[in-house]
This record gives C-alpha cells, structure tokens and sequence, in this order.
C-alpha cells in the first residue's frame, strides 16, 4: 500500500484525481442520453481514450456504431473527422498529399501539403474493412508513431489521437480482411451485439418521438485528457499482477509451455509483446476508472478477451469444429490460474 500512497501523494495528483472522476462521470452521462445499453463497449471504449489507444469495434450494419463513436468525440470536446472507406478510396484520401501552388504575384510555384482527414484528434475509420488492404495500410504510421510521412517530409498529428473503426464481420458481402500488422495496432477489438428486448423499446421511444437527435456537451478537452492518460500510467501494478498479464499472453502462443491443450489444437499464432504492454495498461485504466488505485488479477482477465481476440490466429481446425476465438479464449483463461493474493 505504500506504493499507492507514493504514487497518488502530491496534491496535484489527487486534484487530478479527482478531475478524472468528475469527467469519467460526465462523460458517460453524456453518452447515456444518447446511446442506450452497450455499456461495456462504452467503457471499452474510454478506456482507449485514457491509455492513447485505439479500438475497433465489430457489428452488424445498423447497431449504432457510428453513432456511438460520433456521440464519445462530441462529449470530449475534441476535433473530430469521420472517413467513409470505400473501395474506391486512396491512401492520400487518408493522409492528404502536396500540391503545387503557384503564387500568382510571382509566378514561382511551390509544393504545398494539403492534410487529410487524419490530422484530428478522434478519427472514425468507418467500415474500415470495406476498402482494400493498401489503402487500409495508410493508416498504419499514424496509428504507431502518431505521425504522417508524405514526400520524404514528416508531419505530426495533434495529441491526443485516436482511431476509432467500425467493421463489419468478414462474412458479409465487400468486406476486407485487415491485415495482421493493422490489427495488433488496435488495442481493443470489442463486438457490438444486439441490444435486450427491453433496450431496443427504449430506443424506439426515444427516437421516434423526436426528429433532431440529443445535444451532447462536451465535458473535458485535449489539454486534460493528455493528463489523464499520464495519471493513468501512475497506477501501481504487482509484480505478481504484472507476471500474471505476461502469463495470459504467452498463453496463447501454442509453443509456449504455458499453452493450454486449446490453444495448442487451435491457434497457429499468438500475441506478440504488444499485447501484454496494451494488456497491463488498460487494466490500470480499468482499475483508476473503478476508483482503485491498484490494478487486480480480475482487472486483466476482464480485459483479455477484447485485447486478445483480434492477435491469435486460429487454424483449420478450429473452423472446422466450429470453434470461436472467444470460446478458445475463456477456456484457456479458466484453464490459467490467477495470483490468489493479487486476485
């Protein structure tokens, strides 16, 4: 406990603490006049916000995931910028290119760098997996380096960034694949499903009563929001917690001796190391947004599947036998046991 109390002793710590407290709640009863249910898909997606990460989110055509997205940006208070991929569409659609210009006084023409609509803070990547992989791929530096390389010439993009893509599962009809490389650059791929019978009423009752859609007030700003992803970083982690984390991830690697018989019947490839960086640090996200200053055993097996499922590649078998990432996945982590004292 001593830790804790190092890390969170100085004042402006606990103010910032407690800044981070008031926003989090704010900014979810934002989204909640808006968008009803899909709660853990909200925290999922804040907590991308609070570790600089970036999430995709998977779901059938008309589950409100662009609306979600839409709804979080404005309720931050950030700029915002949303790309509809198409198949047409180019990498420079993306990033944005340079022109010559030529000055009309002077007649000498110059190269001049027109941004696209990546230079944002939050960019909705929508239908990510409807274009093909080059122009998919234009987004890769962005994501990793939070930068933009056009012409030999590099450009930084404002802080906080974040992409937020929505797909559509890869059975349906002008779908993509992503590639692997893209893939483990989101830090979460969460699924948004159906809604309960009683939360779909609800929607029918809030928006077909109205035509214009809620207002949504922003609650905090880049400035703070670069603050919270440092406090997050401040939260203790055990080193048996932290060992734990490592241990789930090598889990999912067949050749490792922590293999379960799942995964070494079902999964050709496991997480790399990015995986368990992402893992530790969403957990204590999880952890400061539950109001605990530690990070728990519970925190990173919560968070497992939603890090993982996107970074294990299954084999034939597996498709075969119908067997889903995710129901590899909760066997497995039954299968590994947690720090009981962490727990």
């Amino acid at each position: 406990m001593s830790e804790v109390n190092t890390a969170f002793d100085t004042e402006e710590t606990r103010a910032l603490v407690q800044k981070f407290v008031t926003a989090n709640a704010n900014i979810r009863e934002q989204i909640g006049g808006t968008i009803i249910g899909q709660h853990h898909i909200v925290d999922n997606l804040l907590i991308t916000l609070y570790v600089g990460g970036h999430c995709l989110i998977t779901g059938m055509p008309g589950t409100a995931k662009t609306l979600l997205v839409h709804t979080l940006a404005s309720a931050l208070g950030l700029t915002f910028k949303r790309i509809q991929f198409t198949p047409d569409l180019m990498p420079t659609d993306i990033t944005g290119t340079d022109m010559v210009e030529e000055d009309q006084s002077t007649g000498k023409r110059e190269w001049r760098f027109i941004p696209g609509p990546v230079f944002t803070n939050v960019l909705l990547a929508d239908e990510i997996n409807r274009t093909p992989p080059k122009t998919q791929a234009a987004l890769l530096e962005a994501m990793q380096e939070k930068t933009v390389t056009v012409r030999g010439q590099i450009h930084r993009l404002d802080k906080p960034f974040l992409v937020l893509a929505t797909q559509n599962p890869i059975e349906l009809e002008g779908t993509y694949p992503l590639p692997e490389a893209q893939l483990d650059r989101f830090l979460f791929n969460v699924i948004l499903d159906y809604l309960t019978p009683e939360e779909e009423v609800a929607v029918l009752d809030r928006f077909t009563k109205r035509v214009d859609m809620p207002e949504v007030t922003p609650c905090t700003n880049a400035e703070e929001i670069t603050q919270f992803q440092w406090l997050v970083r401040q939260v203790p982690i055990s080193d048996s917690v932290t060992r734990y984390a490592v241990d789930v991830v090598r889990a999912t690697r067949p050749s490792d001796p922590l293999a379960t018989d799942i995964i070494k019947k079902y999964i050709n490839f496991g997480s790399s190391i990015r995986a368990s960086m992402n893992l530790v640090v969403a957990a204590k996200a999880r952890a400061l947004m539950e109001g605990r200053y530690h990070v728990t055993a519970e925190d990173v097996k919560h968070l497992a599947k939603p890090i993982l499922r996107h970074r294990v590649l299954p084999n034939y078998y597996a498709e075969s036998d119908g067997v889903t990432v995710d129901d590899i996945l909760d066997s497995m982590l039954n299968d590994l046991a947690a720090p009981a004292a962490a727990a």
